[in-house]
C-alpha cells in the first residue's frame, strides 16, 4: 500500500506539480541569470517563469483533452439533453454539463441565450450559467496541482452546490417574465429550423480527425483569450508572494479579519478573468497564510460574477432578475467563504 502511495505521490509531483520544471527554472535563474533564490528578485523571477510555463503546459494539455470530450456535447445536443429533465434533477444536470464546457463567464452568455430561447427551464439555464465558468475538469486538475486533492475536490463540490442551489431558487421564483423579449423571439426561429431538420441525429457528427482538429483549435482560441490574464495573474502572484509583507496581507484579508471574505468578494467582482488567471494569485495568498475560504470566495467572485459578464447578462435579462441572480451568487460565495474559513482545519 505504501508503495502505491509513493508511486501516486511521485506521479502527482512530476505530472501535476511539475517538480522537474521547478528544478529546471531554478537552474536557469541561478546559473543563467545569476540570481540567488534567497533574494526577492530571484524568487520573484523563478515564481513568474515557473508558474507561467506550468500553467500554459497544463492548460494546453487539459483543454485539448476536455475539448475532445466536449466535441460530443455541442450546444444543440446539450440543449436536447437538458430539455428532457426538469426540477432539481434538471438543475443538477445543467450544473454537471457546465463542468464540461470550459467557458469564461462572458463566453457562457451566448450559450445561456441559446438555451433560454430554446425553451429550457430558467433554473436549469442558470445552473449551467453559474457552473460553466466556475467548475470544469481543467480547473479541478489545475487546483489539484496547486493545492492538493482536498481543496480541489471541495472547490468543485461547493461550485456545483452553488450552481444547483442558485438555479433551483430562480426556478421556484418563476421569473420567466423577466427575460428580454428578443430572446424569447429567437425561440420561434429555432423551432422552425428544428422542424425542418429531417435527421436530428446528424446535427453534429465529427470523425476522429475532425475532433482532434477541433480540440487543437480550442486550445489556440482559449490560449489567445486568456494568455494576458495569466501573465497578469502570475505577475500579481509574484508580487504578493515576495514583495508584500505578510503582516499587510493578514491585516487586510488575513484569518483574524472578520471581514476578509467580504473584502475578497468586493475586490473580485469588478475583475475579469477565468480560473487560470486567478490561480497564481490564489497560490500566493495561500502561501501568505490567507484563509482558504477567503481565497475560494475571491476565485469564485472573479470567475462567476465578473463585471463584463454582468453587463452582458443585463442585455439578456431584466433588472429584477439580474439583481436576484447577482444576489444569490454573491451570498452563496460569501457563505461558502465563511464556512471554509471556519472549518479550514479539515483541509490544511
Amino acid at each position: 500500500m505504501n508503495f502505491l502511495q509513493q508511486i501516486f505521490n511521485w506521479l502527482s509531483n512530476q505530472l501535476l506539480k511539475m517538480d522537474w520544471l521547478y528544478d529546471i527554472i531554478k537552474l536557469l535563474v541561478e546559473k543563467v541569470f545569476g540570481l540567488s533564490m534567497k533574494t526577492k528578485i530571484g524568487e520573484s523571477t523563478h515564481f513568474f517563469i515557473y508558474d507561467t510555463i506550468k500553467i500554459f503546459i497544463l492548460l494546453s494539455v487539459l483543454i485539448f483533452m476536455i475539448s475532445y470530450i466536449q466535441s460530443y456535447f455541442p450546444p444543440e445536443r446539450t440543449r436536447k439533453i437538458l430539455s428532457r429533465v426538469k426540477g432539481i434533477k434538471g438543475n443538477l444536470l445543467g450544473a454537471l454539463l457546465g463542468t464540461i464546457t470550459p467557458f469564461c463567464s462572458c463566453s457562457s452568455i451566448p450559450i445561456f441565450i441559446g438555451f433560454t430561447s430554446a425553451g429550457l427551464p430558467l433554473g436549469v439555464t442558470f445552473s449551467f450559467l453559474i457552473s460553466s465558468p466556475l467548475v470544469d475538469l481543467a480547473s479541478f486538475l489545475l487546483l489539484l496541482s496547486f493545492f492538493g486533492w482536498e481543496i480541489a475536490t471541495a472547490y468543485v463540490i461547493v461550485g456545483l452546490v452553488l450552481a444547483v442551489f442558485g438555479g433551483t431558487i430562480i426556478d421556484k421564483l418563476k421569473l420567466e417574465k423577466y427575460i428580454e423579449g428578443y430572446v424569447l423571439d429567437i425561440r420561434d426561429v429555432e423551432l422552425a429550423k428544428e422542424n425542418n431538420n429531417d435527421n436530428e441525429n446528424d446535427i453534429f457528427v465529427l470523425n476522429r480527425k475532425e475532433r482532434i482538429n477541433y480540440s487543437k483549435q480550442q486550445v489556440k482560441d482559449i490560449i489567445k483569450k486568456v494568455w494576458l490574464y495569466i501573465l497578469i495573474g502570475v505577475g500579481i502572484g509574484a508580487l504578493i508572494h515576495n514583495w508584500i509583507p505578510t503582516d499587510i496581507i493578514n491585516n487586510i484579508i488575513g484569518k483574524n479579519n472578520p471581514f476578509s471574505v467580504l473584502i475578497a468578494a468586493i475586490v473580485a467582482i469588478p475583475m475579469y478573468a477565468d480560473i487560470f488567471g486567478t490561480l497564481p494569485i490564489a497560490e500566493a495568498l495561500f502561501n501568505k497564510g490567507v484563509g482558504i475560504g477567503t481565497i475560494l470566495t475571491f476565485m469564485m467572485g472573479v470567475t462567476a460574477l465578473s463585471l463584463p459578464s454582468i453587463i452582458l447578462l443585463s442585455k439578456v435579462v431584466k433588472k429584477k432578475l439580474l439583481i436576484i441572480f447577482v444576489s444569490i451568487v454573491s451570498m452563496g460565495i460569501i457563505i461558502i467563504g465563511y464556512l471554509f474559513n471556519a472549518f479550514s482545519y479539515i483541509f490544511i
